[in-house]
């Protein structure tokens, strides 16, 4: 099952759930997804980031779960592309990330995207308030200029 973030027009953010990442496509151009709001059928995917779960303690995955070579180049491509989407279509707000966010969240600012750095703690209070936000993928550094 794959679980996407989805929007209307009507700007309506909510969930959805498909059996694989071609149900959606299909569903959609059958007319068979809509807005729980107001019914919209002219919704798309929003961008989300991955979920990622695990304990502090495990250091390594065991051999027989390790991502192979291939899917991790993809992953690492895909993230790259978010995060130059990110950087081309949303406005950078550096330090002031937690505030401006937390002002589009209660309609103080004109909402729009938006990107920054906030600290861990501006980040939980924005999580607990409700506000969405989600972490932007790093920049992929090329091995040739590690030391």
């Amino acid at each position: 099952m794959i679980r996407y973030a989805l929007v209307c027009d009507h700007h309506h953010e909510f969930d959805a759930w498909f059996g694989a990442s071609g149900d959606y496509d299909d569903q959609v151009a059958r007319g068979l997804v809509e807005c729980p709001r107001c019914n919209s059928q002219q919704v798309k995917k929003q961008i989300m980031a991955p979920a990622v779960t695990g304990t502090k303690s495990q250091k390594t995955l065991p051999t027989e779960t390790a991502m192979p070579p291939e899917a991790r180049a993809m992953m690492m491509e895909v993230m790259g592309k978010v995060r130059d989407y990110v950087q081309t279509n949303f406005e950078d707000v550096g330090d002031n990330f937690a505030r401006e966010a937390r002002n589009i969240h209660d309609g103080v600012s004109e909402e729009r995207g938006i990107y920054g750095q906030a600290t861990p703690k501006e980040v939980r209070e924005l999580v607990e308030d409700g506000v969405p936000i989600a972490p932007l993928p790093l920049p992929i550094r090329s091995k040739a200029k590690l030391n």
